[in-house]
């Protein structure tokens, strides 16, 4: 599959406004019309006409302002001006925020003013809504020659070290990861997404914005991460679709005096692992599957579990459509794979890594096994801790201490040591009299003496970023010797 044009999404998006003009585009968590698809495109023209009006072509533009319905319209207006958009989570701390700014060499940041973005606006109205809704902040920056292929959009993602770093996506590769989406899950312009994760994320960008212009999916935009609210939510709109994380299943399941929902079709699941106990407690509370989706910011989807026959946690199913994929250690019960995708973007930058993506290939860190079925993630290169020498995957120790009864979570991560190089530690979420004696009495009669954790530490919850992702690295730090 070849990638499209430089003028591929905006091609798609001339196709959906001449057959959608006036229906509703982006609605509010109460059913309100916020945008028509008419609005999102005078709105997009009130953007070009007005705060971005003095940027050149190849200029990197920052947008933060969350979950806002101005989004759309915003990376229209990008399009057109062939500016470079960045996107940034609304949670980034100042220091965090504007190191990504001096790496990306920003030209301004985009802010949200009025951080709701729930007025109703027609499309006469809408351009000059815009200039009221949001600031523009102008920023030293060193220009940038992007050589032949300037991007059209820098996604933000974690380097070796903690200094972030951004993939180059050209606009097709941006509609050949929607196309990959909306094709192998069978989502159409019928639908309604429920947008709660968020759109400066990949799974929310490939997810909820590209198939709105795309494929015209409309889709609801909401704030309120609360479970409840979600839920309630869910069922006040008639959503079809709803792109969740663990977290959200897995406090629905958990939830008294539930909703009715009978609209939601498809529910899906990715940014973490989903536990088979929540999957299972899910669709025997709620009569629906939970499909895991298994994606990375580098090339977008890579697998989808469409069956959701919840055989064994971390499946995550077949490949995409329109997507190849090879382990590159086929003998070995687990193995990194190489990804060919139209999707996959041209590379890191500022550093190019052109071993790990590059010429329409990405190689995971994750470590996979196949089946006959599809593929499940067993661990993660980075993830495995090096104790004194001996390797140890977290994810088989977490598997053992989730059988262990009272245990509700569990994340095994690795602590400096300096006799052992590294230690094995573990935080749990158990009921009450679980005591760290009993687990770790548990553990040795199940793994190997190296794999047994040092010290258990007994949490609340499991940690997670807006992502709905947990940090090992984060929780060797917090809870170091």
């Amino acid at each position: 599959m070849k990638s499209a044009g430089p003028d591929a999404l905006l091609q798609a998006w001339e196709k959906i406004l001449r057959a959608r003009t006036q229906d509703a585009a982006v609605l509010d968590p109460s059913g309100k019309v916020l945008r028509s698809f008419a609005g999102i495109e005078a709105e997009a023209r009130g953007f070009v006409a007005g705060i971005l009006r003095d940027f050149r072509a190849g200029e990197v533009i920052a947008i933060q302002a969350g979950n806002h319905a101005a989004w759309p319209a915003l990376l229209l207006a990008c399009l057109r001006k062939n500016l470079v958009a960045l996107p940034l989570e609304r949670t980034m701390g100042e220091r965090e925020r504007d190191v990504a700014l001096e790496i990306c060499h920003a030209a301004a940041l985009v802010a949200a003013a009025v951080t709701g973005g729930s007025a109703t606006h027609s499309a006469a109205e809408t351009a000059a809504a815009t200039t009221n809704e949001f600031t523009l902040h102008p920023l030293p920056h060193e220009p940038i020659d992007w050589d032949s292929r300037p991007p059209s959009l820098l996604k933000l993602t974690s380097g070796t070290t903690a200094a972030p770093r951004a993939i180059r996506f050209r606009a097709g590769q941006l509609l050949a990861d929607c196309l990959q989406i909306c094709d192998t899950m069978g989502i159409t312009e019928r639908d309604l997404n429920f947008g709660v994760i968020p759109f400066s994320h990949s799974y929310g960008f490939s997810n909820l914005l590209t198939p709105l212009l795309a494929r015209g999916v409309p889709m609801v935009v909401s704030r309120d991460r609360m479970p409840r609210a979600v839920l309630d939510d869910l069922a006040r709109t008639n959503a079809t679709v709803f792109p969740g994380m663990p977290v959200f299943y897995q406090a629905f399941c958990e939830m008294e005096d539930v909703p009715a929902l009978p609209q939601l079709r498809l529910c899906l699941s990715a940014g973490a692992p989903l536990p088979l106990d929540v999957a299972r407690k899910f669709r025997e509370k709620y009569s629906r599957s939970i499909h895991s989706f298994y994606g990375s910011s580098e090339c977008g989807g890579i697998c989808y579990d469409r069956e959701a026959a919840l055989r064994e946690t971390g499946f995550v199913g077949e490949p995409m459509r329109g997507l190849e994929m090879e382990l590159i250690e086929p003998d070995a019960p687990a193995s990194r794979v190489r990804v060919r995708s139209a999707a996959a973007g041209d590379g890191y930058f500022p550093e190019p890594d052109d071993e790990k993506l590059g010429g329409g290939c990405f190689t995971p860190d994750d470590l996979l096994s196949k089946s006959d079925d599809g593929f499940r993630i067993v661990g993660r290169l980075s993830d495995v801790i090096n104790v004194a020498g001996k390797k140890v995957n977290p994810a088989e120790v977490e598997a053992q201490l989730l059988r262990c009864e009272g245990v509700r979570a569990a994340i095994v991560f690795g602590r400096e040591s300096v006799l052992r190089n590294e230690e094995v530690a573990a935080c749990v979420v158990a009921g009450e009299g679980i005591r760290e004696s009993d687990l770790l009495e548990f553990c040795r009669g199940r793994l190997s003496g190296w794999q047994v954790p040092k010290r258990i530490f007994f949490v609340e919850e499991i940690p997670v970023n807006e992502r709905g992702k947990v940090s090992r690295r984060e929780l060797a730090e917090r809870f170091r010797l």
